[in-house]
């Protein structure tokens, strides 16, 4: 499997393409791997406004319709898998905490729910004495800490209580999917993100094992699933407004070269409607994290994670906008890097920029 190899550098950092007319007008928010800063960006790459976290970044940020951050930090203390936080934070426009957090067993992704709650993806032990539901993987490989950690879905309200949640062992069609034999068993299956629809079900992206499902938030049953080993571990998937999904194929462990690709799908179909991929395919490679998602004039907004690269594209792939992130830290595992996981471009008009700007 590719690691991206971070040595390989970009050649030029900041905006590096603006095709004003053909790009959405708005402002991309970003936070740099490793880091404990969060930035909005201007399409000229001026800093329209920044966040100073009180920690290290847990992987990304995103807007709430009052104009605050909701952001993950590190917090220590959780079990020794990629990507964990541990802390979830809301910030005002001037930094301040109005609303925190803490489950050690956080990681990746998060959402508001429609009723001002937040949901969050989380890990639990299963004994290795009970993991045997679990197929394929390195023989002999559990956690270290004597087991094997199965995702879980958590939502939690403004004070905090668990007013939802749901578990993957309790759920999961276990027979039909498994690990892939070169992958340990520490963790099943990495889900890395949790996208809740209009309709208030969610999306859930599985990484090791290139699935896709739709949760039922009122029946706690899997209503819809779709798995593609081709995708090569995806990231970031969501339903459009058109009712299709979208996701960040990544493309790993995928015959040479590798490459990642943006997918657009019919559920229904499960056909492929639209897609990206790089001219050639190598010049758009992110094995690891990443990111997606479609703008209101039809462009779409792609974070090529690992090379700390933002860019949108025309329904016609044409790239009309492109930025390359100058923020390098150093990330436990990786090194020194300017890695983005995922990044978020809002509308100029968007509601939640007009109440920001006004604080």
């Amino acid at each position: 499997m590719s690691t991206g190899d971070n040595s390989m550098r970009p050649l030029q950092f900041g905006v590096t393409c603006y095709e004003q007319g053909l790009v959405e007008p708005g402002y991309i928010l970003f936070a740099p791997a490793g880091g404990s800063e969060c930035y909005l960006l201007g399409e000229r790459g001026d800093i329209a406004h920044q966040w100073r976290l009180p920690g290290k970044l847990g992987n990304y940020g995103q807007l709430l319709e009052n104009g605050n951050l909701l952001v993950s930090i590190k917090q220590g203390g959780g079990p020794k898998l990629v990507a964990g936080g541990g802390r979830l934070l809301e910030l005002d426009p001037q930094g301040d905490i109005v609303w925190e957090h803490t489950d050690l067993s956080q990681h990746h992704d998060f959402s508001p729910t429609h009723d001002n709650n937040v949901l969050y993806l989380a890990w639990e032990l299963t004994p290795s004495k009970e993991a045997d539901r679990v197929k394929g993987g390195i023989p002999n490989s559990d956690h270290e800490d004597g087991g094997i950690y199965e995702d879980v879905l958590r939502e939690v309200d403004r004070d905090g209580k668990i007013v939802w949640e749901w578990k993957l062992k309790d759920h999961f069609p276990y027979d039909k999917y498994s690990l892939r034999p070169t992958t340990n068993r520490h963790e099943f299956a990495h889900a890395n993100a949790c996208h809740v629809q209009a309709d208030g079900n969610i999306l859930v992206s599985f990484r090791q094992i290139d699935l896709i499902v739709l949760v039922n938030r009122q029946t706690s049953e899997i209503d819809w699933e779709m798995e593609d080993r081709s995708w090569g571990g995806q990231h970031d998937c969501q339903r459009l407004d058109n009712n299709n999904i979208i996701l960040f194929a990544n493309g790993s462990e995928q015959p040479a070269p590798e490459h990642s690709r943006i997918l657009e799908i019919d559920p229904n179909s499960k056909d492929i409607v639209w897609q990206y991929k790089g001219q050639p395919t190598v010049t758009f490679s992110s094995p690891r994290v990443s990111g997606v998602h479609r703008m209101a004039n039809g462009n779409t907004f792609i974070c090529e994670g690992m090379h700390g690269r933002l860019f949108e594209v025309t329904q016609a792939g044409e790239i009309v906008w492109e930025y390359v992130s100058p923020f390098y830290n150093t990330v436990p595992q990786i090194g020194t890097t300017n890695q983005i996981f995922r990044a978020r471009k809002y509308s100029k008009n968007d509601r939640r920029l007009s109440i920001l700007f006004q604080n």
